[in-house]
């Protein structure tokens, strides 16, 4: 584990996410993971150095791409520990659903910030984005 070496108190968490993606189709879901990922990082001013790992899941209708590997993209990601891995099949399960649980070290005080986009919202109302 990467620690951050500076004056804060830093503790090791686990961030959750989800979103949906429009189609099956390798820019859909390129679109969906980039945007998650994207709040991730912004809601919880979050660098590449503080992130672990981050394992992603995907409803079986979705098998276009991996989205780690359009995660891996993103700049300074080089160490971060990514996986995929094919979610639990649920009746009435969201469709087209791609979830997301990252580790990173936080400042102790950081309240976490949790994104659940577009079809997703409803997964978690009361930590989708605000209307």
């Amino acid at each position: 584990m990467r620690k951050p070496n500076d004056n804060q108190t830093f503790r090791l968490r686990g961030l959750r996410g989800a979103t949906t993606s429009q189609s099956n189709s390798v820019q859909a879901i390129e679109s969906a993971v980039t945007e998650l990922v994207k709040e991730l990082l912004i809601r919880n001013e979050l660098v590449p150095k503080r992130i672990v790992s981050i394992t992603f899941s995907v409803t079986s209708d979705l098998n276009a791409c991996f989205p780690a590997s359009i995660a891996r993209r993103q700049p300074g990601w080089e160490e971060v520990a990514l996986l995929d891995c094919q979610q639990m099949s649920v009746n009435g399960d969201l469709k087209r659903c791609i979830r997301m649980l990252a580790h990173a070290w936080l400042p102790k005080e950081n309240v976490l910030q949790h994104p659940y986009l577009k079809e997703a919202s409803i997964l978690r109302p009361d930590r989708s984005p605000l209307k």
